[in-house]
């Protein structure tokens, strides 16, 4: 009989050691990313797709080798995608877009 090892995720001391070695920071990374310093850090407690992926890329790996609880079926064990959950920044961008655009309209209105 075969039994398979369960990895678990890294503990957030890992995470934060990794990047270090890297010669950078949680915070740095964050603001590197367009994110508030501490946004970031959201990743670490729980799933956050874009977060995740931001952390491996600087690490230089697939999040999932971080975070397998968060990347692989528990009942199948195959690797989920969860790069699709990720808001694009045109989506993002769009919709403040949209918003900006309601609200000087309801200021020309206003006006007339």
């Amino acid at each position: 009989m075969m039994i398979l090892r369960k990895s678990s995720d890294w503990h957030p001391a890992d995470i934060i050691a990794a990047l270090r070695k890297k010669g950078t920071t949680m915070a740095a990374l964050s603001r590197k990313s367009g994110l508030n310093s501490s946004t970031l850090a959201n990743a670490l407690t729980r799933a956050w797709p874009k977060g995740e992926w931001l952390i491996a890329e600087c690490l230089g790996i697939h999040p999932s080798k971080i975070w397998p609880s968060r990347y692989f079926d528990k009942n199948t064990g195959a690797l989920i995608d969860r790069k699709n959950k990720m808001r694009s920044n045109r989506a993002r961008k769009g919709r403040k877009a949209e918003q900006l655009e309601r609200c000087y309209e309801s200021i020309i209105l206003w006006k007339h």
